[in-house]
């Protein structure tokens, strides 16, 4: 594909918005990002070829764009590059499974925000204790993997794709981010349940009040995307 020709999200057709970030050993690679849909398209190899400041970067990205609307996943999802059906797929890290999709011609895939940071082993799966603990204060979240509502005063992981729930991780992030910022020990506490739920509500109710301006209707709250205010206050500049 010309590098001039713009890339369509496999999602919504939208152009997606291209940035580059450093590329291993030498030079840029150029990565293709829809913030409504929340997705990432890596053609064949890029994803391998990011260096740890370049997580970085996508990180804050992420992180910029937290409030975005967001829009639902079609389905099927097709290839920007050949336009075949993208293949649900998954793979296994340190810090559990995530979901993407592929292209069976091997010209790239697809991943969404939540499920690039359980790759990056910024995210840990939540116990039973600390699914209860949220579900007390917040009740329904958006499922990392499918982005379906998850009821967590009843389930532990999402009816639809089986997702479990996932929070980011202090100290996954700081692992990851080492070399690159200054994190005090002190702030590489577990996420604390009760924390996260206060933050989540606090979110919940600005985002509220700002669709309500705007006349839309409320959304409901991601556990990852809304965490990831909370620590990148950790670990920024």
């Amino acid at each position: 594909m010309p590098a001039t020709e713009t890339t369509r999200c496999p999602s919504c057709r939208a152009p997606m918005s291209a940035h580059r970030f450093p590329r291993k050993l030498n030079g840029e690679v150029t990565l293709d990002l829809c913030f409504p849909c929340q997705g990432i398209w890596f053609d064949e190899y890029e994803s391998l070829q990011l260096t740890p400041a370049g997580v970085i970067e996508l990180f804050k990205l992420i992180h910029e764009h937290r409030d975005d609307q967001r829009l639902p996943l079609a389905s099927p999802l097709r290839c920007p590059r050949c336009g075949e059906r993208l293949i649900h797929s998954q793979d296994r890290v340190k810090s559990g499974l995530f979901n993407y999709l592929r292209c069976g011609q091997h010209d790239g895939r697809f991943i969404t925000f939540a499920q690039f940071m359980i790759e990056k082993g910024f995210v840990r799966q939540l116990t039973p204790v600390e699914i209860r603990a949220i579900g007390v204060r917040v009740g329904v979240v958006r499922c990392t993997g499918c982005g379906a509502p998850v009821d967590i005063r009843k389930d532990s992981a999402c009816k639809h794709c089986r997702a479990p729930i996932a929070i980011l991780d202090a100290q996954a992030v700081e692992r990851a981010l080492a070399g690159y910022r200054r994190v005090a020990a002190s702030q590489a506490a577990p996420a604390d349940p009760q924390l996260l739920a206060e933050a989540i509500l606090s979110r919940e109710r600005e985002r509220s009040q700002r669709q309500h301006s705007r006349g839309l209707d409320a959304d409901i709250g991601d556990l990852l995307l809304d965490g990831v205010a909370m620590i990148w206050n950790m670990v920024r500049r």
